[in-house]
């Protein structure tokens, strides 16, 4: 393990892109093929299970998500069933009630604006309840294919400032610093990548620094240097 002040800080924009391919080739040696956690055999049930996720772990989500989808198998059900009926339904998820009223609204949305098919443009995607940035770009991301942008949930905000990859700390601040170093190209494997290493070698508590690739370009001031 090396010790921060050991580390050194990157001074040209050469040195930056060169430390940048280094943290981009461990995390593809770590993870060659991350995806998205949340269970979902549809672009609707990503965007449900994405909305339930807000200050939830994705676990719980997937215990919550097929008893949900079996209940409600189609967009029209969700847009149909009452807020108060949908908020016992994903209780368990916490803040259920704004959650049970985004999805309301997402289904409504969806049904009378988009002729019951998920936007496949960000612009149009921001139009729907529920459908944040973070949100959105997981949807686009993960059913589509399409790179809209970067998912920055609380890993990514916390290990993006963690490796000095942004000195921002507004969620889409951090996104448009992250889009202009990252290769778009890589953006929706790169967001998955950031979080699975977020929640396996980078924790916030307490990181497995004496097990990370990235250690020998990194100067965090936390760095854990006991194992």
């Amino acid at each position: 393990m090396t010790p921060p002040k050991l580390v050194p800080r990157p001074k040209t924009a050469a040195a930056r892109k060169a430390r940048l391919e280094t943290l981009l080739a461990a995390l593809d040696q770590l993870y060659p093929n991350a995806t998205c956690a949340l269970h979902h055999r549809t672009a609707w049930e990503l965007l449900v299970a994405t909305i339930l996720s807000a200050q939830c772990t994705d676990v719980l989500v997937n215990k919550v998500t097929p008893g949900l989808f079996a209940k409600y198998p189609t967009i029209s059900d969700f847009a149909a069933v009452s807020q108060d009926e949908l908020a016992q339904d994903i209780h368990s998820t916490g803040f259920f009630n704004n959650k049970a009223k985004s999805i309301k609204g997402a289904a409504r949305t969806i049904l009378e604006k988009f002729g019951g098919e998920i936007p496949r443009n960000i612009d149009d995607l921001l139009t729907v309840p529920g459908a944040a940035r973070k949100t959105s770009n997981v949807v686009l991301g993960t059913a589509f294919g399409i790179a809209s942008g970067i998912v920055v949930d609380t890993h990514v905000q916390r290990i993006a400032a963690r490796l000095d990859l942004t000195k921002r700390t507004e969620p889409e601040k951090i996104e448009q610093d992250l889009m202009k170093i990252v290769p778009q190209n890589r953006w929706i494997l790169f967001s998955h990548q950031i979080i699975h290493f977020g929640r396996g070698i980078c924790v916030a508590r307490k990181p497995k620094c004496w097990q990370c690739p990235l250690d020998p370009v990194c100067y965090a001031k936390d760095k854990n240097l006991e194992a």
